[in-house]
């Protein structure tokens, strides 16, 4: 598994991710339903070592959006040659662990394009208030994928990006991916799942009831390591997100 440069600045990049979420316009939840936030998966053989994780890390996701509604989460991953697959809407962090380790990750070539095709598909039937993606290459067509990227912008459906390892063509269509669709882009490795479970804290809190609801999770003890981040994305007295 390749790792980000020593000289990288990881928080440099920490700061442009939650700037970026802090730029991106509020989901509109309805009123009396709970969030719904795409969690979607490289299942491919690079991926093993840091799979058991990522399993780990979702929880992180749940706990943060209960004092507001909840969240529901769909698991969405693809491995081996052609498989693509979505499992249930999961209301706990226990389904959606149940459901991860039941996937064993195989060799095979990157769908992001088809992840993002199943993500049309459901807006179709409710809100998608986010997608988090989590991935280390990509090896597909990027024309046909930052199309469908950029119909997913027209929806009003961000996707935040998280790459493991620092492969350049990724990096550039992961950016790519995050700005038709006003999402962030942030580099992560296992030295970094602290920081990677305070991010994505963030997006699910976000995805779930907007920024009212990331600024008054920043103000709660039980926020704990990501506090310091939320606070970063209220953004300057005054000037409230776009």
């Amino acid at each position: 598994m390749s790792k980000l440069p020593r000289n990288h600045n990881a928080t440099h990049d920490v700061d442009a991710f939650l700037e970026k979420v802090r730029r991106t316009p509020a989901p509109a939840v309805p009123s009396g339903k709970r969030g719904r936030l795409i969690f979607a998966l490289d299942a491919t053989m690079s991926r093993q070592p840091t799979w058991d994780a990522a399993c780990q890390i979702q929880g992180e996701m749940f706990d943060a959006t209960r004092a507001i509604g909840g969240l529901d989460v769909q698991l969405v991953y693809f491995r081996g040659f052609g498989e693509c697959k979505a499992g249930a809407w999961q209301p706990d962090a226990a389904g959606l662990a149940r459901l991860m380790s039941k996937v064993a990750c195989h060799a095979g070539k990157t769908q992001i394009g088809k992840v993002l095709t199943h993500v049309k598909k459901q807006t179709d039937q409710g809100k998608v208030g986010a997608v988090v993606y989590v991935g280390d290459a990509f090896e597909e067509d990027i024309d046909d994928v930052c199309h469908t990227a950029g119909e997913l912008g027209i929806l009003g459906v961000p996707v935040f990006v998280f790459q493991e390892g620092a492969d350049p063509i990724a990096q550039r269509a992961f950016r790519e991916i995050a700005r038709l669709t006003n999402g962030a882009w942030c580099p992560f490795d296992l030295a970094s799942a602290d920081r990677l479970k305070a991010l994505l804290s963030a997006v699910a809190v976000y995805a779930a009831g907007g920024m009212k609801a990331l600024e008054d999770y920043g103000r709660t003890e039980r926020a704990g390591a990501a506090t310091a981040l939320l606070q970063q994305l209220q953004g300057p007295k005054g000037k409230p997100p776009r």
